[in-house]
């Protein structure tokens, strides 16, 4: 499984990406803006996106709103500015900085669980 670490902290990166090996994410694309993330989820398409709202260049929300305008892919927020977050993408599965595994768990899973609703729906 691939995940696209959308993150200008290189420590939380390194960590987000520790704690997503722990649940059989395999290969990873970590960037630290928003037309990187662009550029990496065309280049390959993620199994799962994390993202923080404040990045060294452009805003988490509106890269996946780019990468996910024509595909179901789940996404988890992690950011200290979760108020930013809520007001742009109500709907958005948040965590805050810090976090801990058990934590991440449950929101990866209810990031999964709303992707495969919406597929349901859809199809």
């Amino acid at each position: 499984m691939h995940a696209l670490i959308i993150e200008d902290q290189f420590l939380i990166a390194a960590l987000i990406e520790d704690v997503l090996s722990g649940f059989g994410y395999t290969s990873f694309d970590v960037v630290d803006g928003e037309s990187e993330a662009i550029r990496a989820a065309a280049a390959r398409c993620p199994d799962l996106i994390t993202a923080d709202q404040r990045l060294a260049e452009g805003g988490g929300v509106e890269a996946v709103r780019i990468i996910c305008a024509e595909r179901d892919i789940p996404v988890v927020f992690i950011s200290e500015y979760g108020d930013q977050v809520r007001a742009l993408a109500p709907e958005a599965v948040l965590i805050g900085k810090p976090f801990n595994e058990r934590i991440m768990r449950a929101a990866v899973d209810q990031a999964s669980e709303l992707v495969g609703r919406a597929t349901a729906a859809a199809g």
